[in-house]
């Protein structure tokens, strides 16, 4: 039976080890409750159940078998225990440790009182008789008279105490005396020494053990007791009291805060501890009053010293010498701690307090890396707006401040109005200092400078959606650069794709001459002032209509527009151009989300509908004073356009043109001096068409007449260009088709209506310079186009390049007007770009870089009417910021001297390098326009770039000058829905599309712009919304030796000449124009000021010059000839080794000596010059379609439609 017995003699010692078990986990914080697990003997095994029984037991829920096995565990049982409960209170807890520390620090405050109290109370020479009852020794040993320089000891430690000062005293004593030891027993652990020797309890044990020891021995009840030294206690205890306040409301402060306030209580701890005891000390000398030891400190710590109050005996002087020491010690260590965290604070920025955010407005703008020009940009466009001004701008961003961007927030106007926090948009800490849930705006913006720019677009991902997942309600505004990632951020309230922007506007740049200039003048805030005092016609006229924005009212609310309710669209456009000199581009109705441009005669205006207009100003803004108001005031039109807040009736640009356009200008040679071949829709009217009388235009109609209106053949002209077509030129483009592409290279791009290829093309055949199976051509020469090609140099064939292809492939482009395409790139596309590129027609790439003669002749430039030239993500980023260009510039400038005839279309990374396209070093027009931009700088233009040749021609650009598109949104709402229709990103069913037409000598018979508007409402309902210019200028390429006299240089004629033109008939003008177009060919000619000079000036270039003059220009004319023969040998050498015909290379001319420029929304009376190229926004030919347009079209054209909308439905997200 041995089993048994060892059984019996386990259960005989389960208490005890159940005690011990119970003794350990009180240590561990765990109790196994084991009770149920007692058993009763048995003096026979039991065999255990067989496992599927249990398991059954399990899945039936045997209650007994549970309870058999469970057991009990209590948690926290440590904190069950007295001394954790008080600790848990005095210490740990939060809230009841506050009230704990505020009630200590009231108990400190009131013992200074106290003491402050009885110093005011009491009298030393009252104390000095009775201050002791004890023997005599203090009073028997001095003698106490005013003569003697004795110190009397007894009034240094004896005071008189009144019993219930000194009843308070013991109270405050005893009460501080038992927390002490409560609390430092709660903190005991484990070293006692190390709690006496701390200096609080020091403090505490002098202060309260003296008190409690005049309970019981009534004869010290006036002994002197140092209760100011209290105010230490007290300074500590206020420290730990603000730390319990912010960790009880769950709020940090700002360590800067903490700094400052310890060393104001450090100060004031000194002072007062230094004039309480220099007080007391002073009883036995010369009996200072506290106000007096109060202002001796004062004075002493401020090192002023005017010896006016000084101690007299010498335990005050060693006080004093002590209290210096120690201030010597604390303060700078402090002062040094303050200034630290100063300049910490200066990097990491302040915070933008909860009290502001909620008074004021704010916006916030967060990115990665904050550059001078990128911040310029931002502050100038933001705070053009006057409804802007009391916003305030928060800058968050993870860097540290760069020193410009400093040196810039330092200058008054910003700083006060810009706080920068560096912090990251990922941290919800940051966006709380920078208060985001209050804000009314964040913009987000990407670095364009990075070499990764898919990275880029991640950290922007990421940044909008942590301040979309803080502030839901916050606007986001978010600038991303690939569109491939723009389907990410599709929930920000405004989203801006830089690609593809940039390839719209380069697309566009090819078709529609200085697209880019065009939009960016139109999203720039400007006044229209900028050239106006420049001697210059050009630059006046170009900077006067650059302040042309898009606004917007309600009709309703309008007097440009509310006389028109219940009139068409086209009517009135016109009439409010005629009438107020304001274009109408655009409506919106009010149960429409979708704005129309030009929705054409149809549309019916109504009182809800919102237009969209171009003008100077916005009508808020504008005064309407009439003609016949203006006659009576005697006030003339130039000078109400100084009056800021004026707009006079046929527009303030028109009124200010009258003499500008007097002088008249020449313009001639563009790029392609062919006139089209189709007939102009601005024929002459054969009525009116003889005789002197003016040809009349047919006037608009208030509602729309379907046979006033040309017919829309857009969809149609297949079958009419077959039938016109010759057998040669039917091979080109009969096959040609119209629908949807089938691929789209990226999500969220914007179905568009095409001109396609009815199979898609093999990828061999897209290779230029490489023949196949199907085609044997290996150069352009070969393929034997009818239209000039567009060539693009690209790194990568990005999906952004898409956006490029498809303005150029729309289907409202006539078909015989397409221009082939060559990408040329330095990587060759993968298969997923080629899929997506290969169902457009006459689209072609080359693998070759633009620094390669050899790959630029093989793709066909001396056949390409545009070149195109993108920035390279691998040079964006450069040791020097401006120096991320300096590959581009150059290799366009080698471009620009081989084939000078070509139009290069160049995209920069940063608008100020654009001074060096095309550069000239001696020519000294340059050198004046360079001065008048610093000049437009210096006076806080936002476009002091507009005046560069390059910028004004649209032969280069900045897509950095579109962030501002996305800054004005944050005003108009609209700005970035009209830019992308524009450029023809977005397609909305009814809306228009911008396209230019070119003024001809058969044009010239309408004279001035606001009958070309008229002519062009009433035939086509067409919107013309600006001119793009071109004149002959000759530039000087000698040394500049008077430079106020080469900024005159212009190719307008003389002002008494263009006088006398305006009484002779129109032809007569032309023709006057055409031969002093061939008359300025041959030498420059200045602007002439008045007819003596001019006449003078000619009487000068008349006179025979010197013998070494005509040698020294001999001699430069033999310089340029053989540098140009030279070009030109080098060419053509190239050319023969690679089997190419030198012919076309041959018939290329030298246009350089041009210069052309934009005119947004001219006055009606600007007079048309021949060559003019007219932006014209077009209706939209698929809006008002009859439902049998589709009968009669061919079987092929609607089974490709249909095939376009099948695959528009599958690829649609």
């Amino acid at each position: 039976m041995n089993p048994p017995r060892r059984s019996s003699s386990s259960h005989s010692d389960r208490p005890s080890t159940e005690t011990q078990q119970r003794n350990n986990s009180s240590n561990s914080g765990v109790i196994l409750d084991i009770s149920a697990l007692k058993m009763t003997e048995v003096d026979t095994e039991v065999p255990p159940l067989p496992p599927r029984y249990r398991f059954r037991d399990l899945l039936l829920g045997d209650q007994t078998f549970q309870n058999d096995d469970r057991v009990q565990v209590e948690f926290y049982v440590n904190e069950n225990t007295f001394k954790e409960r008080l600790k848990l209170f005095f210490i740990k807890n939060q809230r009841s440790s506050l009230r704990i520390r505020l009630f200590n620090f009231s108990l400190k405050i009131l013992t200074c009182a106290l003491y402050i109290v009885r110093v005011s109370l009491d009298n030393p020479k009252e104390s000095n008789g009775n201050s002791c009852a004890l023997g005599q020794c203090w009073n028997n040993s001095w003698t106490n008279t005013a003569e003697s320089t004795e110190i009397n000891w007894g009034l240094i430690f004896w005071v008189n105490r009144r019993v219930p000062v000194w009843a308070i005293q013991v109270t405050v004593a005893l009460i501080s005396f038992l927390e002490t030891m409560l609390i430092t027993y709660l903190s005991y652990k484990g070293n006692i020494w190390e709690q006496i020797f701390q200096i609080s309890f020091i403090l505490e044990m002098i202060n309260t053990v003296p008190f409690i020891i005049t309970i019981f021995w009534a004869p010290l009840r006036n002994i002197f007791v140092p209760v100011f030294l209290n105010c230490w206690l007290a300074k500590g205890a206020l420290e730990n009291m603000i730390n319990d306040f912010h960790r009880a409301i769950q709020r940090t402060h700002s360590a800067m805060f903490n700094q400052v306030f310890i060393l104001i209580c450090t100060l004031l701890c000194l002072v007062f501890t230094g004039a309480c005891g220099i007080q007391h000390l002073e009883r036995a000398g010369k009996h200072l009053s506290l106000f007096d030891s109060f202002y001796f400190c004062i004075v002493t710590f401020s090192t002023v010293g005017y010896g006016d109050v000084t101690p007299q005996i010498w335990p005050s002087q060693l006080l004093v010498v002590i209290l210096i020491c120690v201030a010597l010690v604390v303060l700078p260590l402090q002062f040094e701690e303050l200034a630290y965290l100063w300049m910490e604070s200066q990097k990491l920025g302040g915070n933008y307090s909860r009290h502001r955010a909620q008074t004021e407005k704010h916006v916030v703008l967060c990115v990665s890396s904050l550059k001078i020009d990128l911040l310029m940009d931002f502050l100038n466009e933001f705070y053009a707006h006057p409804r802007l001004q009391d916003y305030y701008v928060v800058i968050l961003c993870p860097t540290e401040i760069d020193i410009q961007v400093r040196r810039i927030l330092q200058i008054p106007l910003w700083s006060q109005r810009v706080i920068y926090l560096q912090g990251s948009a990922l941290k919800d800490q940051d966006l709380m200092r920078a208060k985001m849930d209050d804000a009314e705006a964040c913009f987000i913006l990407s670095s364009r400078n990075e070499v990764d720019r898919t990275a880029a677009d991640h950290q922007t991902i990421l940044r909008a959606w942590a301040a979309k997942d803080f502030a839901p309600n916050c606007p986001l505004y978010v600038q991303i650069l690939k569109p491939e990632n723009k389907f990410h951020v599709k929930f920000a309230d405004h989203v801006v794709c830089e690609e593809e922007f940039k390839y719209a506007m380069l697309a566009l740049n090819c078709v529609c001459p200085a697209t880019s200039t065009l939009v960016t003048l139109l999203v720039h805030t400007s006044r229209g002032q900028e050239g106006q005092l420049s001697p210059e016609q050009w630059q006046r006229m170009y900077g006067r209509c650059s302040g042309n924005e898009v606004y917007h009212i309600r009709l309703c609310d309008s007097k440009f527009f509310g006389e028109y309710d219940g009139k068409s669209f086209t009517y009135a456009s016109f009439h409010a151009h005629k009438k107020y000199g304001v274009c109408l581009i655009g409506v919106k109705r009010e149960d429409n989300k979708s704005i129309l441009l030009n929705p054409g005669p149809r549309h019916i205006m109504a009182a809800t509908d919102t237009c969209y207009y171009i003008n100077i100003t916005k009508e808020e803004n504008s005064a309407f004073i009439f003609k016949q108001e203006e006659k009576d005031k005697g006030l003339s039109v130039t000078g109400l356009y100084d009056a800021p807040s004026r707009l006079p009736v046929h527009s303030i640009i028109a009124s200010m043109v009258d003499q500008a356009t007097s002088y008249g200008t020449v313009a001639i040679d563009l790029q392609n001096p062919d006139p089209p071949e189709e007939s102009s829709k601005l024929t002459l009217p054969t009525e009116n068409g003889a005789g002197s009388r003016r040809p009349s235009i047919a006037p608009v109609l208030e509602i729309a007449d379907s046979s006033a209106i040309l017919p829309c053949d857009l969809l149609s002209d297949q079958s009419e260009d077959e039938t016109n077509q010759s057998d040669d030129e039917g091979s080109v483009g009969s096959d040609f088709v119209k629908g949807y592409p089938p691929n789209s290279p990226y999500i969220g791009s914007s179905p568009t209506l095409c001109h396609l290829l009815p199979q898609k093309a093999p990828f061999c055949c897209l290779r230029l310079d490489k023949g196949c199976t199907h085609s044997s051509f290996e150069d352009a020469k070969a393929y034997g186009f009818k239209n000039k090609l567009i060539i693009v140099s690209a790194e990568t064939a990005g999906n952004g390049l898409y956006n490029f292809i498809v303005p150029l492939r729309a289907y409202y482009r006539p078909r015989k007007e397409l221009n082939p395409i060559v990408l040329l790139l330095d990587y060759p596309p993968d298969n997923h770009f080629l899929e997506a590129i290969c169902c457009f027609p006459m689209v072609y790439f080359m693998a070759g870089t633009i620094d390669n003669l050899d790959n630029l002749l093989q793709c066909g430039i001396i056949y390409a009417d545009n070149l195109v030239v993108v920035d390279k993500e691998s040079t964006m980023s450069a040791e020097e910021d401006y120096m991320a260009d300096a590959k581009t510039i150059v290799n366009v400038q080698t471009m620009f001297r081989l084939f000078p005839s070509l139009s290069i279309i160049t995209e920069l990374t940063h608008p100020s390098n654009m001074r060096f396209m095309q550069f000239r070093a001696k020519d000294c027009y340059s050198l004046a326009l360079s001065k008048l931009e610093k000049i437009e700088r210096d006076k806080g233009s936002n476009l002091a770039f507009m005046f560069r040749l390059p910028f004004a021609a649209g032969r280069v650009f900045s897509i950095s000058m579109l962030d501002t598109l996305l800054y004005q949104s944050f005003v108009k709402d609209y700005m970035i829905a009209i830019t992308r229709l524009l450029l023809g990103l977005d397609t909305t069913p009814g809306s228009g599309y911008l396209c230019a037409m070119k003024i001809t000598e058969e044009d010239l018979w309408i004279r001035t712009y606001g009958r070309l508007f008229q002519k062009l409402c009433s035939s086509s309902a067409e919107i013309p919304i600006g001119i793009y210019r071109t004149e002959s200028h000759m530039f000087s390429t000698s040394e500049c030796k008077d430079s106020y006299a080469q900024s005159q240089v212009s190719i307008n004629v003389e002002q008494g000449v263009e006088h006398r033109e305006r009484g002779e008939p129109w032809k007569e003008k032309t023709s006057h124009r055409n031969s002093t177009t061939s008359d300025q060919s041959e030498h420059p000619l200045l602007r002439k000021k008045s007819m003596q000079w001019a006449r003078r000036l000619s009487r000068k270039s008349a006179k025979p010059s010197s013998r070494a003059e005509r040698i020294s220009q001999q001699r430069h004319n033999l310089y340029r000839r053989s540098e140009r023969q030279e070009l030109s040998e080098l060419v053509k050498n190239r050319m023969k080794h690679l089997g190419l015909p030198t012919v076309g290379y041959d018939e290329m001319n030298d246009h350089q000596n041009t210069l052309s420029y934009v005119l947004i929304n001219p006055p009606p009376d600007t007079m048309l010059e021949l060559n003019d190229i007219v932006y014209i926004i077009r209706s939209d030919p698929l809006a008002h379609m009859p439902d049998d347009s589709q009968v009669g079209q061919p079987r092929s054209t609607r089974n490709q439609q249909d095939f376009g909308t099948e695959t528009r439905d599958e690829t649609h997200l």
